[in-house]
Protein backbone atom coordinates (compact mmCIF):
# COMPACT_ATOMS: atom_id res chain seq x y z
CA UNK A 1 0.00 0.00 0.00
CA UNK A 2 1.57 3.57 -0.65
CA UNK A 3 2.10 5.90 1.98
CA UNK A 4 0.75 9.53 2.12
CA UNK A 5 4.63 10.30 2.28
CA UNK A 6 5.78 8.54 -1.01
CA UNK A 7 2.31 10.42 -2.54
CA UNK A 8 3.40 13.82 -1.14
CA UNK A 9 6.74 13.24 -2.96
CA UNK A 10 5.13 12.31 -5.76
CA UNK A 11 3.76 15.47 -5.95
CA UNK A 12 6.88 17.48 -5.41
CA UNK A 13 9.03 15.54 -7.82
CA UNK A 14 5.69 16.12 -10.74
CA UNK A 15 5.64 19.96 -9.83
CA UNK A 16 9.27 20.01 -10.63
CA UNK A 17 8.90 17.51 -13.93
CA UNK A 18 5.84 19.85 -14.70
CA UNK A 19 8.62 22.63 -15.64
CA UNK A 20 10.13 19.90 -17.92
CA UNK A 21 6.74 19.36 -19.50
CA UNK A 22 5.53 23.09 -19.91
CA UNK A 23 9.00 23.26 -22.14
CA UNK A 24 8.14 20.31 -24.19
CA UNK A 25 4.81 21.83 -24.86
CA UNK A 26 6.39 24.77 -26.06
CA UNK A 27 8.46 23.25 -28.88
CA UNK A 28 5.89 19.89 -29.50
CA UNK A 29 2.78 22.09 -29.20
CA UNK A 30 3.41 25.95 -29.14
CA UNK A 31 6.07 26.22 -31.96
CA UNK A 32 5.48 22.72 -33.70
CA UNK A 33 9.29 21.41 -33.10
CA UNK A 34 10.67 18.32 -32.19
CA UNK A 35 13.01 19.09 -30.41
CA UNK A 36 15.32 16.21 -28.48
CA UNK A 37 17.42 17.90 -27.11
CA UNK A 38 15.73 17.59 -23.09
CA UNK A 39 17.80 14.92 -22.09
CA UNK A 40 21.12 16.59 -22.47
CA UNK A 41 19.44 19.92 -21.20
CA UNK A 42 18.24 18.51 -18.10
CA UNK A 43 21.19 16.99 -17.26
CA UNK A 44 23.12 20.29 -18.00
CA UNK A 45 20.89 22.23 -15.74
CA UNK A 46 21.95 19.60 -12.66
CA UNK A 47 25.60 19.42 -13.65
CA UNK A 48 26.22 23.80 -13.94
CA UNK A 49 23.98 23.80 -10.48
CA UNK A 50 25.70 21.43 -8.65
CA UNK A 51 29.33 21.92 -9.78
CA UNK A 52 28.73 26.07 -8.97
CA UNK A 53 26.64 25.07 -5.28
CA UNK A 54 29.82 22.44 -4.02
CA UNK A 55 32.23 25.69 -5.42
CA UNK A 56 30.40 27.64 -3.26
CA UNK A 57 28.38 29.91 -5.16
CA UNK A 58 24.77 30.99 -3.90
CA UNK A 59 21.86 28.29 -4.92
CA UNK A 60 19.64 30.74 -6.37
CA UNK A 61 22.73 32.35 -8.75
CA UNK A 62 23.39 28.65 -9.52
CA UNK A 63 19.50 28.07 -11.03
CA UNK A 64 20.08 31.13 -12.92
CA UNK A 65 22.93 29.99 -14.36
CA UNK A 66 21.40 26.81 -15.60
CA UNK A 67 18.38 28.39 -17.03
CA UNK A 68 21.03 30.12 -19.18
CA UNK A 69 22.86 27.39 -19.83
CA UNK A 70 19.90 25.56 -20.95
CA UNK A 71 19.05 28.23 -22.89
CA UNK A 72 22.51 28.33 -24.87
CA UNK A 73 21.70 24.26 -25.27
CA UNK A 74 18.37 24.96 -27.28
CA UNK A 75 19.84 28.52 -29.43
CA UNK A 76 22.59 25.81 -30.44
CA UNK A 77 19.56 23.33 -31.75
CA UNK A 78 17.76 26.27 -33.25
CA UNK A 79 20.85 27.45 -35.31
CA UNK A 80 21.64 23.80 -36.74
CA UNK A 81 17.99 24.06 -37.89
CA UNK A 82 17.72 27.06 -38.79
CA UNK A 83 20.92 28.27 -40.23
CA UNK A 84 22.33 24.92 -41.25
CA UNK A 85 19.10 23.45 -42.47
CA UNK A 86 19.79 20.44 -40.13
CA UNK A 87 16.18 18.82 -39.54
CA UNK A 88 14.79 19.34 -36.08
CA UNK A 89 15.10 15.92 -34.79
CA UNK A 90 18.10 15.17 -35.77
CA UNK A 91 19.89 18.77 -34.40
CA UNK A 92 18.33 17.77 -31.60
CA UNK A 93 20.32 14.65 -31.24
CA UNK A 94 23.55 15.62 -31.84
CA UNK A 95 23.25 18.68 -29.15
CA UNK A 96 21.57 16.00 -26.69
CA UNK A 97 24.70 13.97 -27.38
CA UNK A 98 27.64 16.56 -27.51
CA UNK A 99 25.70 17.63 -24.38
CA UNK A 100 26.85 14.47 -22.68
CA UNK A 101 30.59 15.02 -23.18
CA UNK A 102 30.05 19.07 -21.92
CA UNK A 103 28.26 17.42 -18.69
CA UNK A 104 31.10 15.43 -18.11
CA UNK A 105 33.69 18.44 -18.02
CA UNK A 106 31.66 20.70 -16.18
CA UNK A 107 31.12 17.63 -13.70
CA UNK A 108 34.84 17.92 -13.51
CA UNK A 109 34.83 14.05 -15.00
CA UNK A 110 32.93 12.74 -12.17
CA UNK A 111 29.60 10.78 -13.11
CA UNK A 112 28.11 12.35 -10.20
CA UNK A 113 27.85 15.04 -7.44
CA UNK A 114 26.73 15.24 -3.89
CA UNK A 115 24.85 17.93 -2.41
CA UNK A 116 23.82 16.47 0.78
CA UNK A 117 25.91 18.71 2.91
CA UNK A 118 25.65 21.85 0.51
CA UNK A 119 23.01 25.05 1.00
CA UNK A 120 20.40 24.54 -1.74
CA UNK A 121 17.28 26.47 -2.68
CA UNK A 122 15.11 23.86 -0.15
CA UNK A 123 17.38 24.60 2.68
CA UNK A 124 15.70 26.06 5.65
CA UNK A 125 12.40 25.84 4.52
CA UNK A 126 9.07 23.72 3.44
CA UNK A 127 10.10 22.08 1.04
CA UNK A 128 6.78 21.52 -1.03
CA UNK A 129 5.69 25.17 0.12
CA UNK A 130 9.22 26.39 -2.02
CA UNK A 131 8.82 24.01 -4.89
CA UNK A 132 4.99 25.39 -5.44
CA UNK A 133 5.66 28.77 -4.50
CA UNK A 134 8.74 28.48 -7.36
CA UNK A 135 5.94 26.63 -9.74
CA UNK A 136 3.58 29.41 -9.50
CA UNK A 137 5.68 31.88 -10.13
CA UNK A 138 6.77 29.98 -13.68
CA UNK A 139 3.37 29.57 -14.73
CA UNK A 140 2.66 33.14 -14.23
CA UNK A 141 5.29 34.18 -16.30
CA UNK A 142 4.92 31.65 -19.44
CA UNK A 143 1.11 32.99 -19.26
CA UNK A 144 2.46 36.52 -19.78
CA UNK A 145 4.81 35.28 -21.90
CA UNK A 146 2.63 33.65 -24.65
CA UNK A 147 0.22 36.16 -24.42
CA UNK A 148 2.26 38.99 -24.44
CA UNK A 149 3.08 40.33 -28.90
CA UNK A 150 6.19 37.86 -28.58
CA UNK A 151 4.26 34.98 -27.44
CA UNK A 152 1.67 35.26 -29.96
CA UNK A 153 4.23 35.10 -32.72
CA UNK A 154 5.56 32.21 -31.33
CA UNK A 155 1.92 30.52 -31.64
CA UNK A 156 1.71 31.75 -34.98
CA UNK A 157 4.65 30.10 -36.08
CA UNK A 158 3.38 26.75 -34.50
CA UNK A 159 -0.41 27.39 -35.92
CA UNK A 160 0.29 27.89 -39.50
CA UNK A 161 4.16 29.15 -40.09
CA UNK A 162 3.66 30.47 -43.92
CA UNK A 163 0.90 32.27 -42.88
CA UNK A 164 3.18 33.98 -40.30
CA UNK A 165 5.43 34.55 -42.37
CA UNK A 166 3.46 36.16 -45.02
CA UNK A 167 2.51 38.43 -41.97
CA UNK A 168 5.91 39.64 -41.57
CA UNK A 169 6.94 37.30 -38.51
CA UNK A 170 10.05 36.47 -38.63
CA UNK A 171 9.45 32.85 -38.04
CA UNK A 172 13.29 31.85 -38.08
CA UNK A 173 13.51 33.97 -34.65
CA UNK A 174 11.05 32.65 -33.64
CA UNK A 175 11.84 29.18 -33.75
CA UNK A 176 15.31 30.10 -31.96
CA UNK A 177 13.35 31.52 -29.25
CA UNK A 178 11.11 29.44 -28.61
CA UNK A 179 13.53 26.48 -28.45
CA UNK A 180 15.97 28.44 -26.24
CA UNK A 181 12.89 29.12 -23.74
CA UNK A 182 11.61 25.42 -23.98
CA UNK A 183 15.41 24.31 -23.10
CA UNK A 184 16.19 27.07 -20.24
CA UNK A 185 13.05 25.62 -18.50
CA UNK A 186 14.07 21.98 -19.06
CA UNK A 187 17.44 22.69 -17.48
CA UNK A 188 15.99 24.95 -14.57
CA UNK A 189 13.93 21.51 -13.82
CA UNK A 190 17.20 19.51 -13.73
CA UNK A 191 18.81 22.16 -11.53
CA UNK A 192 15.87 22.04 -8.99
CA UNK A 193 15.47 18.15 -9.07
CA UNK A 194 19.00 17.35 -8.51
CA UNK A 195 18.73 20.35 -5.55
CA UNK A 196 15.68 18.42 -4.45
CA UNK A 197 17.22 14.88 -4.33
CA UNK A 198 20.69 16.42 -3.28
CA UNK A 199 22.90 14.83 -5.84
CA UNK A 200 23.79 15.37 -9.08
CA UNK A 201 24.40 12.28 -11.52
CA UNK A 202 25.09 12.14 -15.47
CA UNK A 203 22.49 10.49 -16.69
CA UNK A 204 20.14 11.97 -14.63
CA UNK A 205 18.42 13.39 -18.04
CA UNK A 206 17.84 10.02 -20.02
CA UNK A 207 14.53 9.41 -20.54
CA UNK A 208 13.14 12.96 -19.57
CA UNK A 209 11.48 13.76 -23.26
CA UNK A 210 9.48 10.34 -22.89
CA UNK A 211 8.44 11.43 -19.35
CA UNK A 212 7.67 14.83 -20.22
CA UNK A 213 5.84 14.20 -23.53
CA UNK A 214 3.49 11.93 -21.24
CA UNK A 215 3.05 14.56 -18.73
CA UNK A 216 2.08 16.63 -21.46
CA UNK A 217 -0.66 14.01 -23.19
CA UNK A 218 -2.16 12.62 -19.83
CA UNK A 219 -2.47 16.19 -19.11
CA UNK A 220 -4.36 16.95 -22.59
CA UNK A 221 -6.56 14.58 -21.88
CA UNK A 222 -7.67 14.37 -18.68
CA UNK A 223 -8.08 17.87 -18.57
CA UNK A 224 -8.91 18.95 -22.05
CA UNK A 225 -8.46 23.01 -21.68
CA UNK A 226 -8.71 24.69 -24.69
CA UNK A 227 -7.24 28.10 -23.35
CA UNK A 228 -3.14 29.01 -22.99
CA UNK A 229 -2.80 29.55 -19.35
CA UNK A 230 -5.10 26.48 -18.86
CA UNK A 231 -3.00 24.10 -21.00
CA UNK A 232 -0.04 25.55 -18.97
CA UNK A 233 -1.50 24.12 -15.63
CA UNK A 234 -2.90 20.99 -17.36
CA UNK A 235 0.81 20.10 -18.15
CA UNK A 236 1.38 20.62 -14.49
CA UNK A 237 -1.07 18.88 -13.11
CA UNK A 238 -0.06 15.66 -16.16
CA UNK A 239 3.47 15.63 -14.39
CA UNK A 240 1.93 14.79 -10.77
CA UNK A 241 -0.49 12.26 -12.01
CA UNK A 242 1.89 10.48 -14.13
CA UNK A 243 4.28 10.27 -11.08
CA UNK A 244 1.88 9.03 -9.26
CA UNK A 245 0.49 6.15 -11.25
CA UNK A 246 4.57 5.06 -11.43
CA UNK A 247 4.17 5.03 -7.75
CA UNK A 248 1.29 2.93 -7.67
CA UNK A 249 2.25 1.03 -10.30
CA UNK A 250 5.80 0.35 -8.78
CA UNK A 251 3.84 -1.03 -5.04
CA UNK A 252 1.70 -3.08 -7.43
CA UNK A 253 2.94 -6.25 -5.88
CA UNK A 254 0.24 -8.30 -7.81
CA UNK A 255 1.39 -7.65 -11.59
CA UNK A 256 5.08 -8.13 -10.11
CA UNK A 257 6.10 -4.67 -11.25
CA UNK A 258 10.00 -3.43 -9.71
CA UNK A 259 12.34 -0.77 -9.97
CA UNK A 260 13.87 -2.01 -12.81
CA UNK A 261 10.58 -2.17 -15.24
CA UNK A 262 10.14 1.84 -15.07
CA UNK A 263 11.38 2.85 -18.10
CA UNK A 264 9.18 0.07 -19.85
CA UNK A 265 5.69 0.94 -17.76
CA UNK A 266 6.70 4.93 -19.06
CA UNK A 267 7.30 3.54 -22.49
CA UNK A 268 3.84 1.51 -22.30
CA UNK A 269 2.54 4.85 -20.67
CA UNK A 270 2.94 6.95 -23.74
CA UNK A 271 2.10 4.35 -25.94
CA UNK A 272 -1.38 4.46 -24.17
CA UNK A 273 -1.64 8.44 -23.91
CA UNK A 274 -0.97 8.54 -27.55
CA UNK A 275 -2.98 5.59 -28.96
CA UNK A 276 -6.01 7.73 -26.75
CA UNK A 277 -4.99 10.81 -28.75
CA UNK A 278 -5.40 9.44 -31.75
CA UNK A 279 -8.46 7.53 -31.09
CA UNK A 280 -10.04 10.65 -29.86
CA UNK A 281 -8.97 12.60 -33.06
CA UNK A 282 -10.74 9.81 -35.50
CA UNK A 283 -13.77 9.96 -33.23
Amino acid sequence: MIAMQEILTSIDVGLIFGIVAIGIYLTFRTINFADLTCDGSFALGAAVSATLIVDGVNPYLASIISLISGGVAGFLTGILNIKFKIADLLAGIIVAFMLYSVNLRIMNNSPNITLADERVIFSGMNTSLAIFAIISFLVLIMVCLLFSRFGLKLRAVGYNRQFALISGVNTNLMTISGVSISNALIALGGSLFSQYQGFCDISQGFGGLVIGLTSVIIGEKIFAFKKEPLIIISCIFGSILYRIFINIALHGSTFGIRTQDLNLLTGFMTIGALLIRKRCRNA
